[in-house]
């Protein structure tokens, strides 16, 4: 599978919310993964991108390209 190079948000998720961490592709609406750690999240990344993908060919979207700004998170 080619790399698919979209701009990533990790984040840790609260013990109350169950834990782990969350990522979220800003460049695709509503892709949005978790796991255990920061690295088992950011292996899946690229077959939640790749089913984002597929779903929006199925609708008919547009699939968006990948900014590449910087931003700093908050």
């Amino acid at each position: 599978m080619p790399k698919l190079d979209y701009r990533i948000i990790i984040e840790p998720l609260a013990e109350q919310d169950g834990g782990g961490y969350v990522v979220t592709v800003p460049d695709l609406p509503g892709c949005i993964l978790d796991g255990e750690t920061p690295e088992e999240a950011t292996v899946n990344v690229q077959d939640a991108i790749v089913g984002w993908m597929d779903a929006a060919r199925a609708l008919g979207r547009e699939i968006p390209a990948p900014t590449r700004s910087l931003s700093a998170a908050e």
